[in-house]
């Protein structure tokens, strides 16, 4: 730079101070709007990722309740419960060919998305030639709507590919 450029690049500095407020207030405000709508979206895909997950949990608590048939002729009463897939039922009727391990091998698998347990009824009301297998979704509580509603194993509308 020569000596008559240097004026000229400090008058141009001065010239330039900053964003006005006006300018600061849009940028906040788009920045706002923005992440209003992917929190919204993420939040949505949340709610869906959970009932998923459920479903899936739930696949993994039906293939352990197949397995106690198969080895013991029937179901686990409803007075046993799931916790019958983990610890040998004391309860009668006892099964008789219960593996050393249990059918799951931690508690957490008996519950939801949601870290509620999972709802079991045998015989079923809903399946009357098996079991009810349900969760109470998001509200923890019974029917609902949307991620509140139930799932259960007797809607093929709700519980996906069953």
């Amino acid at each position: 730079m020569t000596r008559e450029e240097i004026p000229n690049a400090c008058e141009s500095a001065r010239g330039r101070r900053g964003f006005t407020l006006i300018e600061i207030m849009a940028v906040v405000l788009i920045m706002g709007l923005l992440i209003g709508l992917v929190g919204y979206n993420v939040f949505a895909n949340v709610d869906k990722a959970r009932v998923a997950t459920t479903k899936a949990q739930m696949k993994t608590v039906e293939t352990a309740l197949e397995n106690f048939r198969l080895d013991n002729s029937r179901y686990p009463t409803s007075d046993q419960g799931l916790e019958a897939l983990i610890r040998k039922p004391s309860s009668g009727p006892e099964p008789r060919n219960y593996p050393p391990d249990g059918y799951l091998q931690k508690a957490s698998a008996l519950k939801d998305a949601w870290g509620e347990t999972f709802q079991y009824r045998y015989p079923g009301t809903h399946n009357t030639r098996s079991y009810d297998l349900w969760s109470l979704g998001a509200d923890a509580a019974p029917g609902g709507e949307g991620t509140d509603g139930d799932v259960g194993n007797w809607d093929d509308e709700t519980i996906g590919d069953s």
